[in-house]
């Protein structure tokens, strides 16, 4: 089956925060179940730029490289003896009407539309990454400092569990999921130095996400990131 859509992923931040798993029921879709590590669910605040962006490998003039910003969960389904590691996303940050419309459309996903912009430094020794949103006339932002050496992720690791979630789910309605999968290799990490987070959670996600505005994040991650590809075809889930 064509590619819908084939981009490149790049320096993916991941600030993750333990949460109360009921506080996710209501956008749990049907046919998952939220995937725990070590016995704690998670959300994600997620920052990375979507680069040299196609669509049915056709470049989008103008509109190909920009940031995304995201808040999302782990999931999984079982398929016979097989499981099926998932993120289902509460919502996607990016700063142009005309993709989050389409997204909207097409795959009923929930994006909005706001200015975004990123910083990327580098010196000898650390690399600098920052993306910014403005919600409510306001910049937030997340930033970090890490080394430059990057390193395979270590097997079991929590670092394993945010990143290795190759499904993406989306919650039509109480009765119907789409499937899809996304495709890439396993990415490479660095390690974090220290990171500043300024987001107004209340605001971008939500009164159920308010607490974790003054939480601090149980650990902050940085992946290189890679080419991926999306298959047109979702399977749906009734």
């Amino acid at each position: 089956m064509k590619n819908f859509l084939t981009a490149r992923w790049q320096k993916l931040i991941m600030a993750n925060y333990a949460i109360d798993p009921a506080i996710l029921q209501p956008f749990l879709p049907k046919h998952t179940e939220i995937d725990l590590f070590e016995g704690k669910a998670y959300v994600s605040l997620v920052g990375f730029m979507f680069l040299k962006t196609k669509i049915f490998g056709v470049p989008i003039p103008f509109l190909g490289n920009f940031e995304e910003v995201n808040l999302r969960f782990y999931v999984k389904r079982k398929v016979g003896n097989s499981t099926r590691r998932g993120v289902v996303f509460i919502n996607e940050t990016v700063p142009y009407k005309i993709v989050a419309l389409i997204a909207n459309w097409l795959y009923k996903e929930h994006y909005v539309a706001v200015p975004t912009k990123h910083e990327w430094q580098k010196n000898d020794e650390t690399q600098g990454v920052n993306y910014y949103w403005k919600q409510a006339k306001k910049w937030q932002f997340i930033k970090l400092n890490a080394n430059l050496n990057p390193k395979p992720m270590t097997k079991g690791s929590v670092e394993e569990f945010i990143f290795e979630h190759y499904y993406g789910y989306t919650k039509i309605d109480e009765t119907q999921t789409e499937e899809y999968k996304i495709q890439h290799p396993s990415w490479q990490t660095y390690i974090v130095n220290n990171y500043e987070i300024a987001c107004d959670f209340e605001n971008m996600y939500g009164k159920a996400f308010a607490h974790l505005t003054n939480e601090t994040p149980l650990s902050v991650m940085l992946a290189e990131g890679s080419n991926i590809a999306v298959k047109w075809k979702r399977e749906r889930l009734r």
